[in-house]
Parts: structure tokens; sequence; C-alpha cells
């Protein structure tokens, strides 16, 4: 499929009120037609992987081409640059979270760029970097805890930053860090109880609804299960 195929078809799925409506939960890319990811996916489905195509649909700089573009990239191709160019365009929660989840948590960065983009000041920059410690306390099965283990300090690090996206992003990555095992379960907890003893309302929160959830019995149940 070429890129003026795909413009066509995502115009011809376009939908003025899905874009207000995205609105209302914070999906503020600068331009956007309204697609939904299901149908974002079924297009992927239909392209295969394609880094070139790719590339020319992140710099189309529109909510779904940049969406799009995460989901047909080849991983394997990724390089630093790359993702250093396209983290600095993110411009809402939604672009930074489907192209972590689907691209950047799969390439040989993932765990470096975490680390690194969790320290910086960039709202969506810093969202990904906890965002890509969810993603792949979630996806790499194999890891061993002690990688997980040293994100934990970032993790009570970040738990003061007053910004909405950045302490949800922390608190995802907390709570599916304790979701792994039994182990972790316990060193996330632990983390969370230093984090709701800080004087801060943001951290506060992360800690209290990271507790609720992974002391809960659904957690707890499917841990000792």
């Amino acid at each position: 499929m070429q890129y003026d195929d795909i413009l066509m078809w995502l115009k011809s799925l376009a939908n003025p009120k899905a874009v207000e409506g995205m609105a209302r939960y914070g999906i503020t890319a600068e331009k956007a037609y309204g697609v939904s990811i299901p149908d974002l996916r079924n297009i992927a489905r239909e392209i295969a992987k394609d880094h070139g195509l790719a590339q020319r649909l992140w710099e189309a700089g529109i909510r779904e081409t940049r969406i799009l573009a995460s989901m047909i990239d080849d991983p394997g191709m990724v390089i630093e640059g790359q993702m250093e160019s396209w983290v600095r365009d993110f411009d809402c929660w939604e672009v930074c979270d489907q192209c972590c989840m689907n691209l950047f948590g799969r390439t040989v960065f993932a765990y470096k760029k975490a680390v690194e983009w969790s320290s910086r000041e960039e709202e969506f920059v810093k969202r990904a970097g906890f965002v890509l410690m969810a993603r792949l306390a979630v996806s790499d099965k194999k890891a061993d805890d002690g990688v997980f283990a040293e994100f934990l300090p970032i993790i009570r690090s970040g738990a003061t930053d007053k910004r909405n996206f950045v302490r949800k992003a922390v608190n995802w990555a907390l709570r599916q860090i304790g979701k792994r095992n039994l182990a972790l379960n316990e060193m996330a907890l632990g983390t969370a109880r230093e984090i709701q003893q800080m004087n801060s309302p943001s951290a506060r929160w992360v800690a209290s609804d990271t507790i609720r959830e992974l002391t809960g019995e659904a957690v707890q149940n499917r841990l000792r299960g």
C-alpha cells in the first residue's frame, strides 16, 4: 500500500465528533482525523512492516499517521536517533503511549531509554520513560527481577511530579512491576510506602492507588496461585 492511498483511507474514516470527544480525555494532538485505534490496527494489518513508510507517515505529523507509523515500523531497524527524534514530537499522551507500546518497547534500546527519558523534564518525554517501564514489566517475561528493581528508585523520584500525565505513568509503572511476581510485589509495595511518606499530593496519590491494587485480592490470588 502506498503513502497516498493510506492518507486517502484515513481521510475517508475521519470523524470530527470523535476528535471533539478525544479532547475531553486529554487527546489533544495538533492534527487529528478521529479514526479509532481498532481501525488503525486494521489498516496496519493490511500494510505489514515497512520502516521507510513508517518514517513518511510519522513526518506527516497527524495523530493517525503517527500511531500507524508506530504499528508498522520494524523495531529491529529503529536506531536511537529515530527514537530521540520521535519522542520530541509527542504532543499528547495517546501518541506517546501507542508509540512506546507498539514500537519503542520492542527495540533493543527500551531499557536504556526508560531510564534516560524518565529523568528528562519535557512532560511527554518523561511520561514515555515510565510508560516503557510499564510496558517492559508486562511484556518481557524472561527479564530478571533485578532490572525492574533498578527502576524502583527512579519511580520513587518521579512520584512527586505534579503533572497528571507524568504521575499516572509513574503509578502505571509501579503497579505493573508489582504484578510480575511475589518478590517484585513486595518490593513495589515497599517503594509505594516510602512514596506515601513524601510531602507531596501527587506522591500520596501514586502510593495509595498502587497499594490498593497490589494488596488487592485479585492481584494477590493470582501471584500466589
